[in-house]
């Protein structure tokens, strides 16, 4: 007898599902994704999915209920466990006969939030995909009396750190020995890889390694696990400097994501990062295709180019990025939060723990340092994102009036995910997120006039909305 599930609309994002526990989401949405992705799966031919979870509190009971629901819905599941995503990314991609994934996680969200992240035949699943699933949901259908799926368990993690050591092919065993790293965790589920990681690491080439906070902690005593605040670095910035190390590496919550600080203590943001890899790439793979999202820094594009790469613009989101790579066969990508996605000797999806494996063989087969690598680039007078809220039912229609008020005043906009304008200063952002109730900005420019210049033109232009940016 088909059931049917009503989502909280909310929970119901570009890129994923992802809501308040108890309030927005819980066992019962869980449950009804299983029951409804099953269906999308064996629709799509497919029999058997891979499930892992993070360390939140709620992500216990909510892969138990997600589990009941696949199976109901009549495909096996293999369960992974505790993992951090880019882990569960690995065994879609790498077990036999496994045609979809799910990864139970709230990523860097607060604590009270999960979600799930999902790929269907190597491929995120997102955007219109989730769309879908909801309104098949919501009306009951694809369901029925079915032979429940079978679940069986897999430990990955020794299989899929050995991936990752294959990162450092092309080096030097004495040069990789020579590295002194540190590495937060935060708490997340990076943890048990990293711990593993650096383990083998010093077993195979020497080295120091010394972690931070790499126990799974739901609770996140220590800071929350975004590396993307810089109030998040600081314990790794006072251990780089109070052990003197080369640099230092932390993740979010589930791990796809990478902040770094260099030997000086300075944060080497997303847009240098790409930068850094680009420029081992292309030295690999002249002329290879690179895609940076819409907020990328002109240094990326700049960087690319001057290396002779191909370099594309697409929208921001993991989801976007990895399809777009697949698409135009890319060899690397990345965006401003922190994902970095490598496919010249990796699989292209986004991978925190491979990124840093890389960035080490990157600083080698280059002959630098990362600070060196980090001062090659120009310096830019640039904002982070800047985020304030806009209600979601509002929020896309503001972009829909500021792009048309530019385009009436014939300014060249770049519409690839919100507006993009660019001006002799240099050029600014506004875009509605699509994983909360905000709309986000930046500018960058050669000066610090200039960007004030900037800033304030998007300032009039939110004003002209009736939105104060804060």
């Amino acid at each position: 007898m088909n059931k049917a599930h009503q989502f909280d609309p909310t929970i119901l994002r570009e890129y994923d599902i992802r809501g308040v526990v108890g309030e927005t989401l819980g066992a019962p949405d869980a449950h009804a994704l299983g029951l409804y992705f099953a269906a999308v799966l064996r629709k799509a031919g497919g029999g058997r999915v891979v499930v892992g979870r993070d360390g939140r509190l709620s992500s216990p009971m909510l892969e138990t209920a997600l589990v009941e629901g696949l199976t109901l819905g009549g495909v096996d599941v293999v369960r992974i466990g505790l993992a951090a995503t880019p882990m569960l990314y690995f065994a879609e991609t790498s077990l036999p006969q496994v045609d979809g994934g799910i990864q139970v996680t709230g990523s860097h969200n607060p604590g009270n939030h999960n979600g799930f992240k999902i790929v269907l035949g190597g491929r995120p699943f997102f955007g219109p995909d989730i769309q879908r699933l909801g309104a098949t949901a919501a009306a009951g259908e694809g369901t029925g009396a079915l032979t429940p799926g079978l679940v069986t368990e897999r430990d990955v993690l020794s299989d899929y750190v050995d991936r990752l050591l294959e990162g450092l092919a092309g080096t030097q065993v004495n040069d990789i020995a020579a590295l002194r790293i540190g590495w937060d965790a935060g708490n997340g589920a990076a943890g048990p890889a990293l711990e593993l990681l650096t383990s083998r690491l010093t077993a195979r080439f020497g080295g120091e390694h010394h972690l931070l906070y790499s126990d799974v902690d739901g609770r996140f005593p220590n800071h929350h696990p975004d590396p993307t605040v810089l109030a998040n670095l600081a314990d790794l910035q006072a251990l780089v400097a109070a052990k003197n190390l080369d640099f230092g590496v932390a993740f979010d919550g589930d791990a796809d994501r990478i902040g770094v600080v260099d030997a000086r203590g300075r944060i080497v943001d997303a847009d240098q990062l790409l930068a850094i890899y680009a420029r081992d790439v292309l030295a690999r793979q002249p002329g290879a295709r690179v895609i940076a999202d819409v907020k990328a820094s002109r240094l990326v594009f700049d960087t690319v180019r001057a290396l002779g790469g191909q370099v594309e613009m697409a929208p921001s989101g993991h989801s976007h990025i990895k399809s777009r790579m697949k698409a135009t066969g890319a060899l690397l990508g990345g965006e401003t939060s922190g994902h970095i996605f490598l496919a010249d000797d990796y699989y292209g999806f986004d991978d925190g723990l491979y990124a840093a494996v890389r960035l080490m063989a990157a600083s080698q087969r280059l002959a630098a340092s990362v600070t060196q690598l980090g001062d090659l680039l120009p310096a830019m007078h640039n904002t982070p994102e800047l985020r304030f809220p806009v209600p979601d039912a509002r929020k896309f229609a503001v972009i829909d009036d500021v792009r048309k008020r530019l385009s009436a005043a014939n300014v060249s906009v770049d519409a690839t995910d919100g507006v993009r304008v660019d001006t002799p200063n240099g050029w600014w952002l506004l875009r509605a997120s699509n994983t909360q109730a905000a709309l986000t900005a930046r500018a960058e420019s050669d000066t610090a006039a200039g960007l004030d210049a900037l800033l304030a033109q998007v300032d009039s232009q939110l004003a002209q909305s009736g939105i104060t940016r804060g």
